[in-house]
């Protein structure tokens, strides 16, 4: 272990181990991407039945939605942007920034929806006026994707914009949120008879059970003043360390065999990082005021409730 010499009270401390570098894969996401695109492409022929047309068409309506994310991070400097396809549950974007705006991060989501509805209702006047199949297809694919994804459920762009604009820093908030949501996701999934969308909101009750245990160390840190309010480049390697041995104490059975307290690298050391990536609250500026809070709720409650008011209206 390395040591430093202090000269005014001559004697050798231990040095503080520096916390794990972690390597971001800038390239392979892409051949990841392109690969999961095409088993998605392939599992949707091959389980539904459906036309190579139309399976076309969603692939290209996802992406485009996919991409107005990803533009939007491009575009506000985010580092490390990355677009993923998981095969007949949808795409996601990832993206990592030192300070998240909250003005930012509203425009960031609603890139992803509202250029598709966009895109569909354009579509839907000129198949109103020139009935083409393919065209009203593709229309009712761009709006019924978009729309869905506008709805305010986690993990939907419409739970994430009303989390940003109204719950983010608040825990118990987050969590009634969160389970309503679930709530949503499972009568959704026995509606629809879907196997695969059930696997959603399975996945978020083992993701809020999780954030349970990690918001007990939360409070424990705040309790002794440590920041946690860092992005994990930002990390000082000292609270790398703390957080986590509050980890290995918490969850002593999930990482078995790796000592609290014994500050040197493990095995699953890579497991051990996200865990603490996970505890991390990377700092939120609120940069949005109330005009600026009410001028985004209500562009999202006007593509929201204008769909099915012109479908309507329209029929």
């Amino acid at each position: 272990m390395e040591t430093f010499e202090n000269e005014e009270i001559n004697e050798q401390q231990p040095a503080v181990l520096p916390k794990p570098v972690v390597i971001q894969d800038k390239k392979n996401w892409v051949r990841k991407s392109l690969i999961s695109l095409g088993i998605y492409a392939f599992l949707f022929a091959v389980l539904f039945d459906m036309e190579l047309i139309y399976i076309a068409a969603v692939l290209v309506v996802l992406l485009i939605h996919e991409f107005g994310h990803f533009f939007a991070m491009k575009a506000f400097s985010y580092n490390n942007v990355k677009l993923f396809v998981l095969p007949l549950l949808g795409a996601y974007v990832t993206g990592k920034k030192s300070v998240i705006s909250q003005r930012q991060m509203s425009f960031v989501i609603l890139a992803g929806p509202l250029p598709g509805i966009i895109i569909g209702a354009c579509l839907f006047a000129i198949n109103f006026y020139h009935p083409n199949d393919k065209v009203a297809m593709l229309s009712n694919i761009f709006l019924g994707l978009n729309f869905f994804n506008l709805l305010p459920f986690m993990p939907l762009d419409g739970g994430r914009l009303l989390e940003t604009l109204f719950v983010n820093q608040n825990h118990i908030i987050r969590m009634v949120f969160t389970i309503i949501s679930i709530i949503f996701l499972v009568t959704m999934a026995i509606l629809m008879k879907s196997i695969f969308f059930i696997i959603i909101p399975i996945a978020m009750v083992f993701d809020l059970i999780m954030e349970v245990k990690n918001q007990k160390i939360r409070t424990y840190l705040d309790q002794e003043n440590i920041n946690y309010t860092y992005d994990y480049t930002d990390l000082p390697d000292t609270n790398y360390w703390t957080i986590r041995d509050c980890i290995l104490l918490a969850f002593s059975k999930r990482y078995n065999g790796v000592e609290a307290g014994v500050h040197k690298y493990s095995v699953i050391e890579s497991s051990l990082i996200q865990h603490v990536t996970s505890i991390l609250k990377t700092p939120f500026q609120k940069d949005l005021g109330v005009f600026g809070k009410l001028l985004v709720f209500l562009i999202f409650l006007t593509f929201l409730a204008g769909l099915p008011i012109a479908y309507l209206l329209l029929k």
